[in-house]
């Protein structure tokens, strides 16, 4: 990260609480060159997180207003936010687990509602920080400590469920593809209404090592191999049958 980058970001708060190989850095530093290309001012911006290790990207992170909630509530909380300050630029930041799991209500009546809101969705398809418990996010036979056998269950699509929802901007990236992951933060803070990203992001000490990626490398490589762009083949094709879809899904106003 450069020295101007640098800039955005507490000093105190190094070292990250991530472990070796968490994608959540990259993500924090994603995010911060998406605000910087924006030559956004920090000061009108708010942070919103719950628990998880997701929470910690912005707070005590970011150097700039930041609101650390309870579990599955950020969503909530940054809607109060908007509502009582609509100049501010809220942006929610969270897991797999507090976005979608616990907080999975909150996540489909914001996009219903078409709120002023950017979410940003850190899957790690597992719930990390709690021990490594299966998710909502956890793909069918994967090991977790709660599903020693396989994962019994289908899993979220998270980028097609917010869509149904009715949210006006929602795309997926990778830590993997860093400058594309800016690109579509970018895009995701400038849209005007309901924007969520849903950014695969690797966690190598719960989900990895119990499924055959016990390596930082590993987990970046299967991201680089099983993801295919938006740009490349449709949605239903069945050339990207067993693939994950990255880009932009929805883009525009509510019809």
């Amino acid at each position: 990260m450069s020295r101007q980058l640098y800039g955005y970001l507490r000093t105190e708060s190094f070292p990250t609480p991530f472990c070796s190989g968490c994608g959540h850095g990259t993500l924090m530093a994603a995010l911060i060159r998406a605000i910087n290309s924006l030559s956004w001012d920090m000061s009108e911006m708010l942070f919103v997180s719950g628990i998880g290790c997701a929470g910690w990207i912005p707070s005590p992170h970011y150097a700039a207003d930041t609101l650390h909630t309870t579990h599955g509530r950020p969503i909530a909380f940054a809607t109060g936010a908007k509502l009582f300050n609509p100049r501010l630029k809220v942006v929610v930041i969270g897991g797999d687990g507090d976005i979608a799991s616990i907080g999975g209500n909150h996540l489909i009546h914001a996009a219903r509602r078409n709120i002023d809101l950017t979410v940003i969705c850190a899957n790690n398809m597992i719930y990390g920080m709690t021990g490594g418990q299966v998710a909502a996010t956890t793909p069918p036979g994967a090991i977790t400590a709660t599903t020693e056998a396989g994962n019994p269950d289908r899993a979220f699509d998270l980028c097609r469920l917010v869509e149904a929802a009715g949210a006006t901007y929602v795309a997926r990236s990778t830590v993997y593809h860093v400058v594309h992951l800016v690109k579509i933060l970018k895009n995701a803070l400038q849209h005007r209404g309901f924007a969520f990203v849903e950014v695969l992001s690797s966690c190598p000490t719960h989900y990895g090592r119990r499924n055959g990626a016990a390596s930082p490398t590993d987990m970046l490589n299967l991201y680089k191999g099983l993801c295919v762009g938006l740009d490349s083949a449709s949605r239903d094709s069945a050339t990207v049958q067993g693939k994950i879809l990255i880009g932009e899904f929805v883009r525009g106003d509510r019809a």
